[in-house]
Order: C-alpha cells, then sequence, then structure tokens
C-alpha cells in the first residue's frame, strides 16, 4: 500500500550522504535522483524512502509524532542498523530492544532530526 515516504532535509548532500550508507546494508539503491528530490529502494517496485528540500521554498522541520518505521528481518538486523544510525550522526531515541512479545525495535532522528526506526516482528501474536 504505501509506495514511498518523504522526509524533508535542509542539506540535500550531507542527508543524502547519511542514507546512502544507513542503506547500504539493506541493499537499499537510489532510484530517483534529482536536484531537490532523492530516493531509495531495494525494488523499485517495493516501497521506498525519499527526502527532499520542502516544495514550498521554507525551511525543513519534524513532524511531532511523524515516524517511520523500516522493516528488516530480525533483532540482529534491528540492532546493527540502529547502531550504525547512530554511528553516521543520528540521535538515538530508543535503544534497540524488545517492546511486548511480538515486537522488537531500535528508534533514532536522522541528521535533521527526523524519527525513525528499524523494527522486525519476532513471532505471530496469538
Amino acid at each position: 500500500m504505501i509506495g514511498y515516504t518523504t522526509v524533508g532535509t535542509n542539506d540535500l548532500a550531507k542527508a543524502a550522504a547519511f542514507y546512502d550508507a544507513l542503506f547500504k546494508p539493506l541493499g537499499g539503491k537510489r532510484f530517483m535522483d534529482f536536484d531537490t528530490f532523492i530516493a531509495w529502494s531495494v525494488d523499485p517496485r517495493k516501497p521506498g524512502f525519499a527526502i527532499t528540500h520542502p516544495h514550498n521554498g521554507e525551511a525543513a522541520s519534524v513532524g511531532n509524532g511523524v515516524m517511520i518505521a523500516l522493516a528488516v528481518d530480525s533483532p540482529e538486523k534491528v540492532d546493527e542498523m540502529h547502531k550504525l544510525a547512530l554511528e553516521l550522526g543520528g540521535t538515538d531515541e530508543g535503544q534497540a530492544g524488545p517492546r511486548g512479545e511480538t515486537f522488537y525495535a531500535g528508534y533514532f532522528r536522522d541528521l535533521d532530526g527526523n524519527k525513525l526506526n528499524f523494527f522486525c516482528v519476532t513471532k505471530r501474536a496469538g
């Protein structure tokens, strides 16, 4: 159902370098690359993630309560990707670990303050 998500940035080059490095271990590659908009995906037919300068010309800002969740296949991959996000200059918003019985996630903010997480479902409920 989701085609792609987009977050705003005030420094496209710096944000692009952050996401190039962050998505590389997942096989994510740029599939759209314009002067004001860059998007990544593991497959152009699957959901993607994009950054852009806001179209209205105003400064990018973080939406309160907005978060993008990035699915991976194991708790170990959540740990790895959360650690990488922090090494790349992101800030911790919740250490990687279990949330309830079936959900495992690590939360962070990117260089522009956008909130994201890596997560996996560890077992089926019920």
